[in-house]
């Protein structure tokens, strides 16, 4: 389980990575800079100007440890691993259902009571702490509509409609984001969602956070034999994960927002480690990459205990938990998906 934890970023542009016995070497113009054994990790992410020896990459795929390779700001590039492991038989069904449109709409409905309860939880326990030093009539009212929107889940059948609720709670959540935003507001000020490029800071940091949770939900779903491009709220696109993207819902704001909110309310990050690019899109400086990446996986060591199981369990295991519990229920193990939901 430990290894699961562990996941190697390299965002040092230059770097080389290659294969020295059973370890991992990376090195920058000729000089050593780490040196790790591959057995202590469960997968490499690459950001941009990355290069790894064709040895490393055999000796990756042998060992079960994927590589990542994505832009220096994030954006996903390729994926090198080795054998799917996990039945046959499982994908086999995971494919059958996905083209059901009542299980579809079935499978939806479970991830988006585990997106909405923790997404509720977030407002929630912000107008326990911090109640003096926000809105609380919107963030109250937010509150409101989200616990409607979980109650309009038990009675809706429709994908259609499940995605017009999805779209619907997840514009109130962010149209209240800024209140959570208590400190640094002239750098950290959010005016609602954007993407592909981020146009400010939040937005920025938000979508670096989405992506180190699609990576490693990613990794989760093909260790239990899943296929991550095969979902059912999120539908078949060349080149999307559709199944990532489907069981992240229950961890962008659990994991993802929640860590967003600790580093710019407790001064982690700050203003002068973003720049904004001519054509108006906002990057990170490597710098606060680094810092960011460095938080991302200190959370992943905090423990919870997991609603279903009753079990103390590592954040970083969440993802595999859920995996393996998704699993079970395509293979008729389990009645139902028990999503991934914080109180």
């Amino acid at each position: 389980m430990k290894k699961l934890l562990n996941t190697l970023y390299v965002t040092t542009q230059g770097a080389y990575l290659a294969k020295e016995g059973d370890t991992v070497l990376v090195s920058v113009e000729g000089e050593k800079r780490l040196q790790v054994p591959i057995h202590t990790i469960s997968s490499i992410v690459c950001f941009g100007r990355v290069m790894c020896s064709p040895f490393l990459m055999g000796f990756c795929a042998e060992s079960n440890v994927a590589m990542s390779f994505l832009s220096e700001n994030g954006k996903f590039l390729a994926r090198v691993q080795g054998p799917v492991s996990g039945n046959v038989l499982l994908r086999r069904e995971q494919y059958r259902r996905a083209d059901e449109p009542d299980f579809s709409a079935r499978m939806a409905r479970y991830f988006l009571v585990g997106k909405i309860t923790n997404s509720r939880a977030i407002l929630q326990r912000v107008l326990r702490d911090h109640g003096n030093k926000i809105d609380q009539t919107d963030v109250k009212g937010a509150v409101a509509l989200l616990a409607r929107s979980l109650r309009r889940l038990e009675i809706t059948e429709s994908l259609d409609t499940l995605r017009g609720i999805e779209g619907e709670t997840a514009r109130c959540y962010f149209s209240v984001f800024d209140h959570l935003i208590t400190h640094q507001k002239n750098h950290f000020r959010f005016q609602g969602r954007n993407r592909r490029p981020p146009l400010d800071n939040v937005n920025c940091l938000l979508s670096f956070l989405y992506t180190l949770v699609l990576h490693d939900i990613r990794s989760a779903l093909e260790g239990v034999g899943l296929d991550p491009a095969v979902g059912f709220l999120h539908r078949d696109r060349p080149g999307r994960p559709g199944l990532a993207l489907d069981l992240m819902e229950e961890f962008r704001p659990f994991l993802a927002d929640r860590l967003a909110l600790s580093l710019i309310n407790l001064g982690q990050v700050n203003g002068k480690g973003f720049a904004k690019s001519e054509t108006g899109g906002v990057t990170m400086t490597d710098a606060t990459r680094k810092e960011v990446i460095v938080a991302y996986q200190k959370r992943k060591q905090d423990e919870i205990l997991h609603p279903f199981l009753g079990e103390k369990v590592a954040f970083g295991i969440l993802f595999h938990v859920q995996a393996l519990l998704l699993a079970r229920f395509l293979r008729g193990d389990l009645d139902g998906y028990p999503p991934f939901a914080w109180r």
